[in-house]
Parts: structure tokens; sequence; C-alpha cells
């Protein structure tokens, strides 16, 4: 049997996540959609994701402060570290700096090559 992983898109346009949703077609992937940073936090507050997808320009609160939210969530209640990953329209090295020092884990800027990503994601899901 084949495992399913859980995924939490965090992704505030329609357009961005529903490519990405398409992206993971035919893949052992189910996907939540939250589409800014407090709805993202509460869902991972009450549900299990073995992956997380962070834009960073988000309503609310954005992917940086979501995360470390997160980051505090498992830290507080003695969970696993979840792998979050940037996907976001930033593009400069320091953009990157600023999402791993935030507490996520690895980083792809959009637009993005279709086969690197599904290949990033596969990666943090041990699935490569």
């Amino acid at each position: 049997m084949t495992k399913t992983y859980s995924i939490l898109l965090v992704e505030d346009n329609t357009i961005n996540y529903e490519l990405v949703i398409e992206c993971f077609d035919g893949q052992p992937y189910r996907v939540d959609v939250a589409t800014d940073g407090g709805q993202a936090v509460a869902m991972f507050e009450a549900g299990h994701y073995d992956l997380v997808l962070m834009d960073l320009q988000l309503p609310v609160m954005d992917g940086l402060a979501a995360t470390g939210r997160i980051r505090a969530i498992e830290k507080d209640t003695g969970r696993a570290r979840t792998p979050v990953i940037a996907v976001t329209a930033n593009a400069f090295p320091r953009d990157r700096d600023l999402c791993l020092a935030a507490g996520m884990d690895d980083y792809i800027s959009k637009p993005f090559d279709l086969d690197a990503f599904d290949a990033m994601v596969a990666r943090w899901l041990g699935r490569r």
C-alpha cells in the first residue's frame, strides 16, 4: 500500500495554488489549502502535515511569521519538525536567507520549473 503524504499549501492566489495542485496530480499527496497565514497556523495546529509549502506575501499573517508560529507549536507540543518550503516570487539571495532564518527548511522562487519543484517536494518527503 502506498503512503499518502499530507501537504499544507499556504497560498492566497487561486491560480498559483491550482497550479501546484495540478502539478501533484497522480502523486500520493493529499493537499489542504490555507489562503492566509493565520488560517495556516490554525490548520497546522489542528492537523498533521508531512510538509508545508509557504508563500511569503500573505494576508492576515505573512509566511515568515506563520512559520515562526508553526515552529513554536512544534516546540510547545513536542511535535517533530515538519519541513517548511518557501514558495515565493521573492528571488533575491537576501530573501532566501530571511526564509531560512525564520525556520524554513528550503526555498524555491516563482515561477519555478515543475520538475525541480516536484523533485524538491519528493526529497523533503523522503521519496527520493
